[in-house]
């Protein structure tokens, strides 16, 4: 079985109350289903270094603050996701989709509303209780 090794950032605005989410893109594992930005870590680097990166490439900003929330693994059947997962407090910069997917700022408690992968789904249950 593939084995994946993802990054993903629970965006959190000033204020503490919304959460920054986008839409995976249709043609993608997971097409259409809400997440949380990040994306896969490359060789030789470590989580954080892939988090500042993918975060600069698909939505735009500059981490200044992070930290550790979780860490989980999902297996899909045809691969098996590694995701470590970071709050994300301070940035520089205003996110958008810069690959072309949608994105929003939500309420946290509208989470719910939201369809996510379902290795997202613990983040999602974490983030409410917390």
């Amino acid at each position: 079985m593939k084995k994946i090794e993802v990054v993903a950032a629970a965006i959190f605005s000033a204020c503490g109350t919304e959460i920054f989410i986008a839409r995976r893109l249709k043609n993608t594992h997971q097409g259409g289903l809400w997440e949380f930005p990040g994306g896969k870590k490359e060789a030789g680097e470590t989580p954080e270094q892939a988090l500042y990166r993918e975060l600069d490439e698909e939505l735009g900003i500059k981490i200044t603050s992070i930290v550790p929330l979780i860490k989980l693994s999902h297996d899909y059947g045809d691969k098996l996701v590694e995701l470590d997962v970071y709050r994300v407090n301070e940035f520089d910069g205003e996110p958008f989709g810069a690959e072309g997917q949608e994105t929003r700022w939500i309420k946290l408690q509208q989470i719910k509303q939201y369809e996510f992968p379902e290795a997202n789904k613990a983040i999602v249950d974490l983030l409410l209780t917390a």
